[in-house]
């Protein structure tokens, strides 16, 4: 009886391994078939590339939101994805009219378009002998881009007077392209004479190394507590979170462990080096945004007991991807396995097709969740991201506020003040005053846009439902009494949103004439999750 047991396991595992190559072998031959026959007999000219693109996609998401093909035509968009850099001249371009100019909107730090003397408000009117007029901003983009060590030539109508031209002049202006590399510490500095901060965006090749020149820094500086911001921050590599967890707990330490579907495929990763500082107090913001790599750093610092992680629970990814080469220099970024946090708990969200609007995980009922313990005996669950020691949610902003930013009222009137200012004040000095708020009143009841709250926007949406259904004529009188109530002037709603809206007029300003750096400066100012989260106590270890 053992004898057959063992005989029928040995057999069942080649016969279902079979199966499974059968079953491929037969569907790509029936696909094969069907892509010939259309081919043949379909009565229009068949476009077989955007067809087989299109069935390559639908077939990917069938499995999860990250496993994605990519063409060769798209790769160097995904390596800015996954790298965060690209060929060009280092600027962010404004293009709203296909027949006008380009604008210089922000130029980067440092970058070549920036010591050539771009700036904000400038028009690109030629781009190497081409004019920008019938070019859309994805086309001017494409144009600027290039290999490193190339140039480019533009024909640029300066916004202001230089040392050898005036404003209005049309200068020519030559830039060498280079390897643009957008920083993930974006900002780092003293937030009080003993709080030390870091806001780190990506997890692309370096980051670690960045951090840890931050942190040595700040503490020169008599930093006795590290804040490092991860909120919005969607991951990246794996090893350079890795890296940062080493800074602050001892060699050796194992930070997260993957587990793939292939035997054998399961890693270890732990801390490979020296660690910077092993008592300063840590303290991790994290959000709904605060994804993947994110997540290892938060876990695993929960989990060490190493790190208080305030804000909102986490995103809930806790896949690993690899890059599979394909033909034709094609890329297959494939989910290949899972993650798990020293204490065990796997981050990923227990369904992944079912989220809220922000792509967060939703509620998650107790009976779904396990309890796992830290290095030193606290309870922490899992079933889908990072659960903060402290929740502190951010500050909620109006529909109209989203409105204004989402379609572009607030960054048109930015381009609007900068063309009437040539200097502004410094960040830690600089202030919208009335007089410019009411400018950018009556800019925004010229344009065009949703400005309805966000209970009007519901009350008509109820108000369609009930038309639908045959029900709006038997309480007309109440609906409109109701629409009545609900509505508001759309000056009238902008004043009383007033100190909403200012923060966001403020931050696109100044980056305009200081950088992004000075964005994150002008942010913090109005940070009230930060704020409140620097109230919160240091997480207890039980005796």
């Amino acid at each position: 009886m053992i004898l057959l047991a063992a005989l029928s396991l040995a057999v069942s595992l080649p016969l279902s391994a079979q199966s499974k190559g059968f079953t491929i072998g037969q569907w790509t031959e029936i696909r094969n078939a069907i892509t010939r026959e259309l081919n043949r007999s379909y009565v229009d000219s068949l476009p077989v590339a955007r067809i087989e693109k299109a069935a390559i996609d639908a077939m990917l998401e069938e499995l999860d939101p990250y496993t994605i093909f990519v063409p060769e035509e798209e790769k160097e968009d995904f390596q800015m994805m996954i790298a965060g850099t690209y060929g060009g001249i280092g600027a962010i371009i404004y293009k709203p009219d296909k027949n006008g100019n380009v604008l210089i909107n922000e130029p980067y730090a440092g970058s070549p378009a920036a010591r050539a003397g771009l700036r904000c408000c400038d028009e690109i009117l030629e781009i190497d002998g081409v004019s920008t007029h019938g070019l859309t901003a994805s086309e001017a983009s494409d144009k600027m881009k290039g290999k490193p060590g190339t140039k480019v030539k533009f024909l640029v109508k300066k916004c202001f007077a230089g040392a050898t031209w005036a404003a209005g002049d049309n200068v020519e202006v030559v830039i060498t392209r280079e390897r643009i590399h957008l920083p993930d510490v974006e900002y780092a500095g003293m937030l009080d004479g003993t709080t030390g901060y870091v806001l780190q965006s990506k997890f692309t090749e370096g980051v670690s190394n960045s951090v840890k020149d931050a942190f040595l820094l700040l503490k020169k500086q008599g930093m006795k507590r590290f804040v490092l911001d991860l909120r919005g921050n969607g991951g990246g590599l794996l090893n350079e979170a890795v890296g940062i967890v080493s800074l602050f707990v001892p060699r050796g330490s194992v930070v997260v462990t993957s587990r793939g579907r292939i035997e054998g495929s399961g890693q270890v990763f732990k801390t490979g080096s020296d660690p910077v500082d092993t008592e300063m107090p840590v303290v991790v913001l994290v959000d709904s945004g605060s994804a993947s790599a994110s997540e290892i750093v938060a876990g695993a610092l929960q989990d060490m007991d190493r790190a208080t992680i305030i804000g909102t629970r986490t995103y809930g990814k806790g896949l690993v991807q690899s890059i599979r080469p394909l033909p034709y220099d094609s890329q297959l970024k494939v989910t290949t396995a899972k993650y798990y946090t020293p204490s065990g708990r796997c981050v990923q969200a227990i369904d992944y097709t079912h989220r809220k609007e922000d792509g967060s995980v939703g509620h998650i009922p107790d009976s779904l969740t396990h309890e796992f313990k830290t290095l030193h005996g606290r309870t922490v669950k899992d079933g889908g991201g990072i659960t903060p020691d402290h929740e502190v949610k951010a500050k909620e902003y109006s529909r109209l506020t989203y409105s204004l930013v989402l379609n572009g009222i607030v960054e048109q009137f930015t381009l609007d003040y900068v063309r009437r200012h040539e200097k502004i004040a410094p960040v830690e000095e600089f202030h919208l005053g009335d007089a410019e708020f009411d400018r950018f009143v009556a800019f925004a009841k010229g344009k065009e846009f949703d400005y309805r709250s966000s209970a009007k926007a519901m009350f008509d949406e109820m108000r369609k439902t009930l038309e639908k259904d045959g029900l709006s004529e038997n309480m007309k009188p109440e609906l409109d009494a109701l629409a009545k109530a609900l509505e508001i002037d759309k000056e009238q709603f902008l004043r009383m949103k007033k100190d909403e809206i200012i923060p966001f007029i403020e931050e696109e300003i100044v980056v305009r004439y200081y950088f992004q750096e000075a964005g994150v400066k002008l942010r913090l100012r109005y940070d009230t999750q930060l704020k409140e989260a620097l109230t919160k106590p240091a997480i207890v270890i039980p005796d």
